[in-house]
């Protein structure tokens, strides 16, 4: 038999494992990966479309989706109830409570989502003018030929930002640099999750009879009651959520964003003798349900998409092209054109000691799009093969803007090292309490060894001019 010790000790592994944003992130990648093989591999592309497209419904009503659905419509709130947590928080107590620290990093989120559409309909307008499909039409990579505004429809895509992967990135190749760069990331990603939201709410819903909207606004009163009283009714509480989803399904707004809703309405700050706020306990046990569950299986159906062939010739689409080039180059435009113009012309102030300069690979990470922008893949195109496309675009935009903002953040980080411990050099005497990994020796004849890995030369021909000036 299990004790509770035993229990107790896998669980608080788990969180370890689901707090760690590069595990995290690499997990939903790798389900992301098997995806896209298992529903292109011969031998197991029948049984992945199968149970993909295996029909489940809710008892007593009209809702029947497939279990790829599902992923999409029911786990990824999950997902999004996290977020909503998050922003709560966020607004209440963190970096966005204060709109004059956080002015900078969220007009950066405005830029970062602005742009680019501008470049995915750029990319379109070109393949439709001077493509092979003929004035207005443009070719997919399965060799249809489709009007230039049925491409167009996926202008949202390559908007959002996947703060997991993300700060995934800033955690394996940003050791060293400054936390005002991982704060202005959160940040900014923070508000792009609440654009996206406002977005699929927005564009990508279409909206039923008006008395469903009544029913989520008792959801929602009923929930702002629940979470504050000094002992939480859970089974109540999970009652209520799940109708907020039921209602926001009938009323054709996007499901998932019940998740956002019920979250921000979950009180931010402590209470009844609490040492924590309820919105930040919450999100941390809702946290490795959503980190390795939800998103991975949301992932793996996601990218779960049959090509006719899965070749090279994709990248040519204007589907596929347009979104990867968004990505990777609209969002870091947008982002530096922004803070460019907020330092310089609107008089706003990044965090000391940062300048506009040192943003640049953190905003080459900002075009990992990933969740958000699989979501409104499938929202964008009716389509499956352009959805495909889509999420194949969303793939490999992705997997360049990693590529590209790990080997940016790499070389700053070791810049930021090597500057710091050059620094340091001119205020010390020994080497030694230059840095815990920067150590120096006394040998037996007298001499003195260095370990100087991170320092750079300069530094190292200043350390060795100190100490035979001595």
């Amino acid at each position: 038999m299990v004790s509770s010790t035993t229990v107790s000790g896998v669980w608080a592994r788990i969180r370890r494992i689901a707090a760690s944003d590069t595990i995290s992130g690499l997990v939903m990648l790798g389900f992301a990966l098997a995806g896209l093989l298992l529903a292109n591999i011969p031998a197991s592309a029948h049984v992945f479309e199968m149970v993909a497209e295996t029909h489940v419904g809710v008892p007593a009503t009209n809702i029947e989706l497939p279990i790829g659905h599902w992923a999409q419509d029911g786990l990824l709130t999950i997902f999004f109830l996290v977020v909503g947590l998050d922003l709560k928080q966020e607004l209440t107590t963190g970096s966005l409570a204060n709109p004059r620290a956080a002015a900078v990093p969220m007009a950066c989120a405005v830029g970062g989502m602005a742009v680019p559409p501008l470049i995915f309909l750029a990319v379109s307008t070109m393949f439709s003018r001077f493509g092979p499909g003929g004035a207005g039409m443009e070719t997919v990579a399965t060799g249809t030929v489709l009007p230039g505004a049925e491409i167009a429809q996926g202008w949202a895509v390559p908007m959002a930002t996947d703060i997991a992967f993300s700060l995934a990135v800033l955690a394996l190749f940003a050791k060293g640099l400054p936390g005002a760069i991982r704060a202005f990331l959160m940040t900014l990603a923070t508000v792009d999750d609440l654009l996206a939201v406002i977005v699929i709410a927005v564009c990508f819903s279409s909206l039923n009879a008006w008395y469903w909207f009544l029913g989520i606004a008792l959801c929602a009163f009923v929930w702002a009651l629940l979470v504050k009283r000094r002992r939480v009714p859970w089974i109540a509480v999970g009652v209520v959520g799940v109708l907020a989803w039921v209602m926001m399904f009938e009323a054709g707004v996007h499901p998932t964003l019940a998740g956002v809703l019920v979250g921000l309405l979950t009180p931010a700050r402590e209470m009844h003798g609490e040492a924590t706020p309820r919105a930040e306990r919450y999100r941390d046990k809702l946290q490795p349900f959503s980190a390795l569950l939800a998103l991975p299986l949301f992932a793996l159906f996601a990218t779960g998409v049959r090509f006719e062939a899965l070749s090279p010739r994709m990248l040519l689409s204007p589907v596929v092209l347009g979104i990867a080039c968004a990505l990777v180059i609209g969002k870091p435009v947008g982002i530096m054109l922004t803070a460019w113009l907020s330092t310089h012309v609107a008089g706003l102030r990044l965090a000391k000691g940062l300048r506009v300069r040192d943003l640049f690979p953190a905003a080459c990470a900002c075009g990992i799009g990933f969740t958000v922008s699989f979501l409104i893949a499938s929202l964008a195109y009716a389509d499956s093969e352009l959805s495909g496309e889509a999420r194949f675009g969303v793939l490999v935009g992705s997997l360049v803007s990693a590529a590209i903002s790990g080997v940016l953040l790499s070389r700053q980080a070791k810049r930021y090292r090597a500057a710091a411990a050059s620094a340091a050099v001119d205020g010390v005497d020994s080497m030694a309490d230059v840095a815990a990994d920067v150590v120096e020796h006394m040998n037996e004849d007298g001499t003195v060894s260095v370990d100087a890995a991170e320092l750079s030369p300069h530094a190292v021909e200043r350390y060795r001019s100190r100490r035979d000036g001595r």
